[in-house]
């Protein structure tokens, strides 16, 4: 099973939980249709990596996300994680009527930098995403449209979260392709102040 870190512990999640399309700027620039309601989907424990890949048959995007560890069903961590997308693939699926999990749930999708304690409110918290030292990706939470808070209360209402689940909570504006050697470095801040970060580099 694959482990994430929370506050320097190795936690074992047995399910992602992600919410589709919550930001206006990113559901424009795919030119989709606000849902009507929450739009949630879920990766398995095997699409944890700590490397993202971009070789592959697959066109492979990369979407940056604010991601929560839940415990007692509650936010317990945060991170920068990265939805691992294969768009085109996904594209046909949503015209057939289809399940996305081909495209979105496959191993290796789901990208995470270590879990750390909050103490401020979930919808205060920001994300960046730099790719070759090019900043293509920056918003809050407070721009969701289904902010933090909500998405607990909405997923906890039909789905029970176990210590260690994690919660993905959508990707603004300026998602793209993912190239081979690219180097990503993604954070969560807080007031200016950063609380989680890391680099990668796609293989």
């Amino acid at each position: 099973m694959q482990t994430v870190c929370y506050d320097g512990m190795e936690i074992i999640p047995s399910k992602i939980v992600c919410v589709g399309r919550n930001y206006v700027g990113h559901i424009e620039e795919l030119g989709n249709e606000v849902p009507s309601q929450m739009i949630v989907f879920s990766k398995p424990n095997s699409a944890i990596t700590d490397a993202p890949a971009a070789a592959g048959p697959d066109d492979v995007h990369y979407e940056g996300e604010i991601c929560f560890l839940c415990m007692k069903q509650e936010l317990a961590g945060v991170a920068f994680g990265l939805d691992l997308t294969k768009r085109e693939l996904q594209d046909k699926l949503r015209e057939k009527g289809l399940p996305w999990e081909r495209a979105k749930a496959f191993d290796g999708s789901a990208v995470f930098s270590e879990f750390v304690n909050f103490d401020c409110a979930a919808h205060e918290l920001s994300l960046e995403l730099s790719i070759n030292d090019t900043l293509v990706q920056a918003a809050g939470a407070a721009m969701m449209i289904h902010p933090p808070e909500m998405i607990l209360r909405e997923v906890t209402s039909f789905m029970t979260l176990n210590d260690g689940d994690i919660l993905m909570t959508g990707t603004p504006a300026g998602v793209g392709k993912l190239t081979s050697g690219d180097r990503l470095h993604g954070s969560v801040s807080h007031g200016g102040n950063v609380l989680a970060s890391k680099w990668w580099t796609a293989t």
